[in-house]
């Protein structure tokens, strides 16, 4: 029986490029791909809670997902920027980033997560960020953006603890694709080493090379593009 495979947040640059790399290469009999910016029966908003219901069970009624992707996130918008200090933190943006970052990944495993099969090896995985690593935080500042991954990266643990539940070998992770050449990360591409700035195509492949390579141990886990284990 064919599988599915699900990419949530699919207009952007990096879900956009990971929905045409598994359509590329044939393995899933269906791709879904979601985004807010889409319309009919593809529109998901992570912060409206209707929608994501709705597309999980448009999925549901097909081949079981395989893999699921959530490929959201916000780190400015407008005029907000992450903040460099805490004389910056405003509560109105802060809960944005939560609402976003957190909050909206957390809906989407609440429709999605039991649509994963009891056999196999499926895998739910979401864009998260190094900067949301509390174990490699050397810098400080972002403070919205990086309590949100954080706590994104919390959701993600306690989410592998429960799909095991249904799906033994089931794998929940976050993944760091680095810094993308994209509208989230373009206002900070100005002093980045050369060959640090990955393509869409090129960062969804690095992405699905690791995916490809996980083991149900990884499980709860945090994984850089290149494979490498971020600690929480």
């Amino acid at each position: 029986m064919s599988s599915a495979a699900v990419i949530i947040g699919a207009s952007g640059a990096i879900g956009a490029a990971l929905e045409a790399a598994l359509v590329d290469e044939g393995a899933y009999g269906r791709v879904w791909g979601f985004a807010r910016s889409r319309t009919g029966a593809d529109h998901l908003d992570v912060l409206d809670e209707p929608s994501i219901a709705a597309a999980a069970a448009r999925v549901a009624a097909g081949p079981a997902p395989t893999l699921i992707v959530i490929a959201t996130g916000l780190l400015h918008e407008g005029d907000q920027m992450p903040e460099r200090g805490f004389k910056e933190v405003d509560a109105e943006w802060m809960a944005r980033s939560y609402a976003v970052n957190a909050i909206g990944p957390a809906l989407v495993m609440k429709h999605f997560l039991p649509l994963l099969p009891r056999m196999g090896t499926p895998v739910l995985a979401a864009l998260s960020a190094r900067v949301g690593s509390i174990g490699d935080n050397g810098l400080g500042g972002w403070h919205g953006y990086r309590a949100a991954k954080a706590a994104l990266n919390m959701l993600l643990a306690n989410a592998a603890i429960e799909a095991k539940r249904q799906s033994p070998r089931a794998i929940v992770v976050g993944l760091h694709p680095g810094t993308v050449d994209s509208a989230l990360s373009k206002p900070f591409q100005t002093n980045l080493a050369p060959g640090s700035l990955f393509a869409p195509d090129r960062a969804a492949m690095q992405l699905l090379d690791v995916i490809e390579a996980l083991k149900p141990k990884d499980s709860g886990k945090l994984f850089a593009w290149d494979g490498a284990e971020i600690p929480f």
